[in-house]
């Protein structure tokens, strides 16, 4: 497992339907060692920090074997590390092999999975199709992201070391199906709701849901 690519990049305006709209989607890779701290990578910013950013998304990271995916789907489009926002595009760690609360060292930095990546409508503006959010959903390429337990730096062909695996084994892939595609799993949707490393925000959606279900 190693990292393919450092991409950072920082709030831009771009225009959507008639509006001017600041998004901080647009990475690019940079050679080097990049500082990582809390809440970011240094160079690398958020836009509208009430749904992006934050210690518990301080980094996303994209699959490129899902890259492979979409290039030979969606041959049309333009892809290549850095194209979905991604901080790191990495190499032999994808979501459905990946759990929340799992723990790696990528360079001297450490850090925790929280959660897969869900889209907003800017990545339909980077993608040129507003359709494309929903494709993007639906067919579940979706990369995590983690959180930083340790700051240090990372580089383009840094390793990923496996520190701690969550012993309860629930996949990023697992929380995204309850999301998005099950949401009368009652038992799914309490074990995710007992994941210390799950933010707060899906916790307290998930138990809601049990809740309302259990009326």
């Amino acid at each position: 497992m190693r990292v393919l690519s450092v991409n950072i990049g920082l709030p831009r305006e771009v225009m959507w339907r008639g509006k001017s709209i600041a998004t901080g989607i647009h990475k690019e890779p940079v050679m080097g060692h990049v500082p990582l701290r809390k809440l970011n990578l240094d160079g690398d910013r958020q836009a509208d920090l009430r749904v992006h950013g934050g210690p518990e998304k301080a980094v996303y990271a994209y699959p490129a074997e899902f890259y492979e995916l979409w290039s030979h789907e969606r041959p049309e489009l333009d892809f290549g590390p850095g194209v979905f926002g991604e901080n790191l595009t990495t190499e032999g760690l994808i979501d459905d092999e990946v759990s929340i609360g799992d723990r790696f060292r990528i360079g001297s930095a450490e850090l925790v999975v929280t959660q897969p990546r869900l889209p907003c409508f800017k990545l339909g503006i980077k993608m040129g199709r507003d359709e494309f959010v929903t494709e993007f959903l639906e067919r579940g390429l979706l990369g995590f992201y983690l959180a930083v337990v340790q700051g240090g730096d990372v580089a383009a062909g840094d390793p990923i070391v496996e520190l701690e695996r969550d012993p309860r084994a629930f996949r990023v892939t697992e929380v995204a199906r309850l999301y998005a595609h099950d949401r009368h799993d009652v038992e799914g949707m309490r074990r995710a709701a007992a994941l210390n490393a799950l933010p707060q925000s899906w916790r307290d959606y998930f138990c809601k849901r049990v809740d309302a279900l259990a009326v």
